[in-house]
């Protein structure tokens, strides 16, 4: 029972370092510099950061949880 519950917690933990890097990647194709004024830069750097993080750990939480059900489909037919 410990040692499913360590890898769950180990596959949240990778799942979700995975996505937010993956959008990470995707939000540097975004140039928001030139919305943003030229003094700003630190600030479009933690809005990266910050959007990298909601919209990968939302990203992550899907496939956490399309991964938690497809293990609970067995018990339908049971």
């Amino acid at each position: 029972m410990y040692n499913e519950i360590g890898q769950q917690a180990i596959l949240g933990v990778l799942s979700h370092a995975f996505f937010i890097g993956i959008t990470f990647f995707a939000l540097r194709a975004v140039m928001i510099e030139k919305i943003v004024k030229k003094q700003h830069v630190f600030q479009v750097q933690l809005l990266y950061i910050l959007l990298s993080i909601a919209i990968g750990t939302t990203v992550s939480d899907f496939f956490l949880a399309m991964s938690s059900w497809s293990r609970q489909m067995p018990y339908l037919f049971m």
